[in-house]
C-alpha cells in the first residue's frame, strides 16, 4: 500500500512539473522600441505544439478597429476568412513558432496589423535579473525580413486584466 501511495504521489508531482507552461506564455505589453510608447496588450499561448500571439487591447485605437491595412490573405494564416476584414484584437498575428529551448521559439511569422507587413519571428524570454536591461521579466520579440536583418522589441510582463484593458478612454 505504501508503494502505491508513493507511486501516485510521484506521478502527481511529475505531471505538475511537465504541465508547466513555457515562460514566453502569458500576458505581455508591447512597447514601440523607437518611441517607448505602449502599443498593445497581448496573449502568447501554445496550441498543438506551436506558439501563437493575439492582441487583446490597443493603446491608441478603439475597440472594433478593423485590420484594413493588411492583405486579404497570408500563407499559413491560422484563421479562415479575409484577414483585412478582421478586427485587430483577436486574430493570431503571431503564428507557427516552434520551440527551440525553454523560453526560445522561432520559425514562425508575425504580421504587423498597422501596415500589413509580415516578418519571420523569433521570441526569447529574458528572466528579470535586476539589471538595467532586464529589470523585469521581458519578452524579446524579433521580426526579420531575412538574413538576420530585422528589429527587436522588448515587451513587458503583464497580467490578463491589464493586457485586456489598454483601450483609449
Amino acid at each position: 500500500m505504501k508503494k502505491i501511495i508513493a507511486l501516485v504521489i510521484g506521478l502527481s508531482i511529475a505531471a505538475v512539473c511537465f504541465a508547466q507552461s513555457d515562460p514566453v506564455e502569458g500576458y505581455w505589453i508591447s512597447v514601440d522600441e523607437k518611441t517607448n510608447k505602449v502599443t498593445a496588450g497581448w496573449q502568447i499561448y501554445q496550441e498543438n505544439g506551436k506558439l501563437y500571439g493575439k492582441i487583446l487591447s490597443l493603446a491608441e485605437d478603439p475597440k472594433g478597429t478593423i485590420a484594413d491595412k493588411v492583405k486579404e490573405s497570408y500563407k499559413d494564416f491560422p484563421l479562415p476568412g479575409k484577414v483585412n476584414k478582421m478586427e485587430v484584437a483577436g486574430p493570431p498575428w503571431i503564428f507557427g513558432l516552434t520551440k527551440k529551448n525553454t523560453g526560445e521559439w522561432a520559425g514562425g511569422k508575425i504580421i504587423d496589423p498597422a501596415d500589413g507587413n509580415i516578418y519571420n519571428c523569433k521570441i526569447t524570454f529574458h528572466k528579470a535579473d535586476g539589471s538595467k536591461k532586464y529589470p523585469n521579466d521581458t519578452l524579446e520579440m524579433r521580426g526579420e525580413i531575412g538574413l538576420g536583418i530585422g528589429r527587436s522589441q522588448f515587451w513587458r510582463k503583464s497580467d490578463e486584466v491589464t493586457a485586456s484593458n489598454l483601450w483609449p478612454k
